[in-house]
């Protein structure tokens, strides 16, 4: 069984605290690379980290928010002018995600939509708690309690390897089933101990962790306050660029 290496190429909010990039990580497999969201500072992490877009091949979407799915008009566009890309791409995402990139291509680039792309170029919409095996890697959707349209935690399998991602929620049971016996849960932990809609705490994380069962906790998408009390933390948190292995 080999490694699976998981890359933040970025960890913050929708608001750049802290100077910390939007939600994107790239996750690398024995058959390539994919990202969990796409936040619109994507681009910017790619190329400060050494990635290269032609070589993600995937794409998974969590919600159709800004600091999740917005960078995906511009890596678009930059695989086709400036990228060269060639290779298939492959986009997969809540239910709208099809109609919203090209809407959100449209309101950037206008007419970007409608260019002839020389590389494919695949949406699929996800259906709650449906597994969709693409490129040996099962992707599984469950619903979150976030704002706005369809919002999933994903819970992806590859190289007998589970990575959990809650995004953003307020603690919901199918958490338990998304991470469950997880070699790595990737969590949001927006406020210490304030509770918000659409949000989640980290003293409600930590309190409902151990009902996973997952072997390793990580979080991110973290507020100031939690960003400025590094020492109230009792697990694993991401920082932009941090690469590990599980």
């Amino acid at each position: 069984m080999s490694d699976v290496e998981i890359k933040f190429l970025g960890r913050g909010d929708a608001f750049g605290r802290g100077g910390r990039l939007q939600s994107c990580v790239l996750v690398r497999y024995s058959r390539g690379q994919f990202l969990i969201d796409c936040g619109a500072s994507a681009l910017i992490g790619m190329n400060r980290y050494g990635v290269d877009p032609n070589d993600i091949n995937m794409i998974f979407i969590s919600h159709l928010h800004g600091g999740h799915c917005g960078g995906i008009p511009f890596l678009l566009i930059a695989s086709q002018l400036l990228y060269k890309r060639m290779e298939p791409l492959l986009i997969a995402g809540p239910p709208g995600m099809k109609e919203w990139i090209f809407q959100a291509m449209e309101i950037f680039f206008p007419g970007s939509s409608r260019v002839n792309r020389k590389f494919p170029l695949e949406i699929i919409e996800f259906k709650e708690r449906y597994t969709e095996v693409l490129r040996n890697v099962a992707t599984t959707p469950y619903p979150n309690l976030h704002h706005g349209d369809s919002s999933f935690s994903l819970r992806i399998e590859c190289d007998g390897k589970v990575i959990a991602y809650s995004s953003d929620t307020e603690w919901t049971e199918a958490l338990c089933d998304a991470a469950a016996a997880a070699d790595m849960f990737i969590a949001e932990a927006y406020f210490y101990d304030k509770k918000i809609k659409g949000h989640m705490d980290y003293l409600t994380l930590i309190h409902n962790y151990p009902d996973t069962r997952a072997k390793r906790l990580m979080l991110i998408h973290m507020s100031s306050e939690m960003l400025a009390t590094p020492e109230k933390i009792e697990c694993e948190y991401a920082e932009d660029g941090l690469t590990v292995k599980i």
